[in-house]
């Protein structure tokens, strides 16, 4: 089957950008770089094109009891104009997704789902909440289009572009807004760990937004950033990505994610494998590790100490903000600590690594 494209993806080809096939979309995975993408957002600003992301309704009056139902957080901490990271989970408490759920109103609530997943989040949804009253299901990501800019610079270029002050914008909040004639959803959240904002809006909008914004940055050092530099970015903040850090059998007990679980609140799907789960010893925990040598830590590497094996790899590269490789992985829980020194096989070799505590980048404030 031919991969999906984005409204966006002459765009990027006119930007010389080398696309690679991801979850069924033929997506950009870098431009200039993925080191020189990466420094821009630690530095400067960047622009991504996520419109690969799903984006999934669920209204009505009985919207907000489905969604405490179906999300792992508790939806009733956030009021309207707030937005939440939660899991959807199975009922053996493994992660079917992870994502961002936004508050539009007691009846309206708004799933944004990574692209791998969002048919079996619809389905999902569809098959758990059929035949509650008050509560409609729709798909609605070909309705939107979306781009993040993240980076210190991030807030002031989009006042440029589009004369909206976010300043004030709390993170975790979102306001409804005309970017480039659409309504959109312009919310302070992201995926690098440096502030930004994430839009939705019209395909139809798109890219006159994007070169908006590319205008309005020219003079604060914007660039467009591929998967690769994505990647990157969230590793060096040690933020899980499904498929690797999170999966149907590592849930978020093990992937240290249980801050997102309310495992006090009435009763939503994989409550009762979780609290056994929490209260069990786990086989495995998720750690970060830092290289003490020479090596690009990569998923599937083998992890040791001495000749005993204590875990694997998830995901790993060469940090280009802290020069040297990082890595997270699932380990045994008597290997978890920081400090704990184990070796990691890459390819022939055996190369020393330390357990760490995550995010491993931290921005120094001023």
């Amino acid at each position: 089957m031919d991969s999906r494209i984005t409204v966006l993806y002459e765009t990027h080809k006119g930007l010389g950008a080398r696309f690679v096939d991801f979850a069924g979309w033929r997506m950009p995975v870098l431009y200039s770089g993925v080191v020189e993408e990466h420094m821009a957002v630690r530095e400067a600003c960047g622009i991504f094109d996520v419109s690969h992301m799903g984006e999934i309704e669920v209204s009505g009056p009985g919207a907000e009891a489905a969604v405490q139902y179906i999300a792992s957080n508790d939806i009733e901490r956030i009021v309207d104009g707030q937005c939440q990271y939660t899991l959807v989970c199975n009922d053996t408490g493994g992660v079917i997704d992870d994502t961002i759920v936004y508050r539009r109103s007691a009846d309206n609530f708004l799933f944004c789902t990574n692209a791998i997943n969002t048919d079996s989040v619809f389905c999902w949804l569809l098959e758990k909440l059929h035949g509650r009253e008050g509560v409609e299901v729709i798909d609605r990501s070909g309705e939107y289009a979306q781009i993040a800019i993240q980076g210190p610079a991030s807030l002031d270029i989009f006042k440029i572009a589009f004369g909206i002050d976010t300043e004030e914008i709390r993170p975790f909040r979102f306001i409804e807004t005309t970017v480039a004639g659409s309504l959109a959803i312009v919310s302070k959240t992201g995926y690098t760990g440096e502030q930004g904002l994430e839009i939705y809006l019209a395909p139809a909008s798109a890219p006159a937004a994007w070169d908006a914004l590319m205008a309005a940055g020219a003079g604060h050092g914007i660039k467009p950033i591929g998967l690769g530099a994505r990647d990157t970015l969230r590793l060096e903040m040690g933020y899980p990505l499904y498929g690797y850090e999170i999966t149907e059998e590592f849930g978020p007990i093990e992937a240290g994610l249980k801050r997102f679980v309310a495992l006090e609140k009435g009763g939503f799907i994989g409550q009762k494998a979780m609290v056994e789960r929490a209260e069990g010893a786990p086989k495995s925990v998720l750690v970060g590790l830092r290289m003490e040598g020479s090596g690009v830590p990569r998923t599937g590497y083998e992890l040791f100490s001495g000749d005993k094996a204590a875990g694997n790899v998830t995901s790993g590269t060469h940090s280009p903000a802290l020069k040297y490789g990082v890595a997270m992985a699932y380990v045994a829980p008597e290997f978890k600590e920081p400090g704990t020194r184990l070796n990691m096989q890459i390819r022939k070799r055996s190369v020393e690594c330390t357990v760490v505590a995550i995010p491993f980048y931290r921005r120094e404030k001023k």
